[in-house]
């Protein structure tokens, strides 16, 4: 994979959007798993950017995370968080992209996408899960109810906006021949 200077600024911007969009945090109550807008960020990334770029994007995100830079929800970061509730969730995110990325590329059709979508954020859901239940030392089936049902309805509707946002974006960005 050869990418130029142009295709790394464009990785680093989206590594950005995903920190700023994490700070868009709210707690929830029952939960150790805050509500963010990272899977948006994450989606988008993946529709607009394609595989390889979308996920080397989330690789940035989550290595400058995990070297301590803040860019994770509440303005976290370390390896800590890494290793934490919410690693597996974060580890995830590349994955995530590429997945996306790769039908988005392959397809280019909005049933494809949205598709995709649910496909990758049920790896998403899976991982994190997996994750959060070996660090805490609960079951699977508790740690989805606490990580994961709580943010399906909201993250259903988060994808749908990636997938609007991000199909129209990619067609105006083709027309520019800026990203595309």
């Amino acid at each position: 994979m050869n990418l130029n200077t142009k295709d790394l600024i464009i990785c680093a911007i989206f590594a950005s959007i995903t920190a700023i969009l994490a700070q868009i945090a709210i707690p929830i109550p029952f939960s150790t798993v805050p509500l963010t807008m990272q899977v948006f960020a994450v989606a988008i990334s993946g529709i607009i950017l394609g595989s390889k770029r979308g996920f080397i994007s989330m690789l940035i995100y989550v290595l400058l995370g995990a070297i301590g830079i803040p860019v994770f929800a509440q303005m976290s970061g370390g390896i800590g968080i890494i290793f934490g509730y919410t690693g597996g969730f974060i580890m995830a995110f590349p994955i995530m992209s590429l997945i996306i990325g790769y039908i988005s590329e392959k397809y280019n059709k909005t049933i494809y996408i949205v598709l995709v979508m649910i496909l990758s954020l049920a790896i998403n859901y899976g991982i994190g899960t997996a994750w959060y239940s070996i660090v805490s030392g609960v079951g699977f089936k508790e740690g989805f109810m606490v990580c994961v049902a709580p943010f399906i309805f909201v993250d259903f509707i988060k994808i749908a906006l990636a997938t609007t946002i991000g199909i129209t974006v990619k067609k105006r960005l083709k027309k520019e021949v800026f990203v595309c």
